[in-house]
């Protein structure tokens, strides 16, 4: 019983606040220095080594961890750094069993306390890491940030108890690693919820979904050109070669003015050997009509070659009417469209091949190729703004009056809807057929939301196929 007695004694004196504690000196130069180091580190990773390992300089331990947050006054810190190892494996048994103890033993408000543990302290299901991974003694020190805020914290384990005097300097030492903490840390990594934060966060969340269900026309680009209005199309009326074009593109023309002639040399003489063979023909019919009256052999071939006749007339008259299409005239007067001289002259056209088309400047409108990619539902109204390359700064309005039902070929590897819009103000513009540009199509409305992640939303659904 004596020797109990003698064993309790000290510990009774030192837990006794009452008993005059004299100043450590040597203590106090420590911690100067430990906090002088930690103001003095460069980095996240330095101080962390520096106060896993450094820190025994104050107050003899066997093993620290050091754990932080994400979250202030919540109990899901992870291990960062440990004493005496490089490199801290998350995934590791000693890793995972200290973090999981944190969330066990603390609360979200005991966890920014300092505070004494022991395997008393540890949950049953734990206890056997206890013995694996602890030592018998725990001494938990918060780290907090100036304001107050809660950062993360220091788990210090030896084999004899924690001194009383030895917690308020590890306390101090905690508060001094959390301001260092802050100063080497951008204070966004840092999770902070000050009162004026949560409010400012709150108000930006309701105001991106108020924007987001705004609704907006939802609108499309795509290339435009100003095309006549019901052009005369000139076709070719035979199959043949164009030898000549009398005026060149863009060129105002009057009806009945020769367009392009064809050349005429097979044509001229087809039409001669149908002339030379109807004389030749209705020569023997003549005969054979004269000698009928004696000769019944000769009777009997009138008819044929009357027949013969009157086929090589058919002939001769086609011959003729292919003859006189050889020049091709304008049916109005207009402006010539077509692409240049050259691209016609000598080339072998067929019977209703497009060679050009006259237009009347004063009627016009607005051709646009939507690709298929960029449609969007274009009702009959719909509103179009046309920025041409020549005047970009300008906005010609104008509206959708019909769009094509299937898609074309645009260019080399392009489908396009065809989409045609009338000019609401042509007096007031200065427009003319060819020019070209960018309209800007307005469809349904739809929310801001739709409207900005439509196309996002198209591609995930044709690559996932739902």
């Amino acid at each position: 019983m004596m020797t109990d007695n003698n064993q309790q004694t000290p510990q009774a004196s030192v837990a006794n606040p009452a008993t005059p504690q004299v100043p450590d000196i040597t203590a106090v130069s420590k911690l100067l220095q430990l906090e002088s180091m930690a103001r003095a580190a460069s980095s996240a990773e330095a101080l962390q080594f520096m106060i896993v390992n450094e820190t025994r300089r104050l107050v003899p331990y066997r093993q620290a961890y050091l754990f932080l947050s994400a979250h202030p006054i919540k109990r899901d810190c992870k291990l960062v750094a440990a004493s005496s190892i490089a490199i801290v494996e998350k995934n590791a048994p000693f890793a995972t069993w200290l973090e999981k103890l944190l969330e066990k033993v603390f609360t979200s408000e005991t966890i920014s306390t300092q505070r004494l543990l022991d395997v008393a302290s540890c949950p049953e299901e734990l206890k056997e890491g206890w013995n694996e991974f602890s030592l018998p003694f725990v001494l938990w020190t918060p780290l907090k940030m100036p304001d107050g805020t809660f950062i993360g914290g220091l788990w210090t384990t030896r084999e004899v108890p924690w001194q009383e005097n030895e917690l308020p300097l590890l306390k101090r030492l905690g508060e001094t690693y959390g301001h260092a903490y802050v100063a080497v840390t951008s204070r966004k990594d840092l999770y902070h919820r000050p009162k004026t934060v949560t409010v400012a966060v709150w108000v930006i969340i309701v105001f991106l979904l108020l924007v987001f269900v705004k609704p907006i026309k939802l609108s499309a680009l795509a290339p435009a050109e100003v095309i006549a209005k019901e052009p005369v199309v000139v076709s070719s009326p035979m199959d043949g070669v164009i030898s000549e074009i009398e005026f060149s593109p863009n060129t105002h023309v009057s009806k009945g003015e020769t367009l392009f002639v064809f050349e005429d040399t097979n044509l001229r003489n087809e039409y001669n050997v149908a002339e030379k063979t109807l004389a030749v023909a209705e020569a023997e019919y003549r005969k054979a009509a004269q000698g009928s009256f004696g000769d019944t052999k000769s009777k009997a071939q009138v008819s044929l070659l009357q027949a013969q006749t009157e086929l090589h007339k058919s002939k001769l008259k086609f011959a003729r009417e292919l003859l006189d299409k050889i020049t091709v005239k304008a049916e109005k007067s207009g402006l010539l469209i077509y692409s240049d001289k050259s691209d016609w002259i000598g080339k072998p056209v067929q019977v209703g091949e497009r060679v050009m088309e006259i237009a009347d400047t004063d009627k016009i409108q607005l051709k646009v190729n939507l690709a298929i990619n960029d449609a969007i539902v274009l009702r009959e109204g719909a509103k179009v703004e046309v920025f041409l390359d020549a005047n970009p700064l300008h906005a010609i309005e104008a509206t959708v009056n019909s769009t094509s039902y299937l898609a074309e070929k645009y260019s080399q590897d392009t489908l396009s809807y065809r989409v045609y819009a009338e000019f609401d103000d042509i007096e007031n513009e200065k427009l003319r057929i060819g020019l070209q540009g960018t309209a800007k199509m307005y469809g349904e409305r739809v929310s801001v939301f739709f409207y900005l992640f439509r196309r996002p939303i198209s591609y995930v659904r044709q690559l996932l196929g739902i």
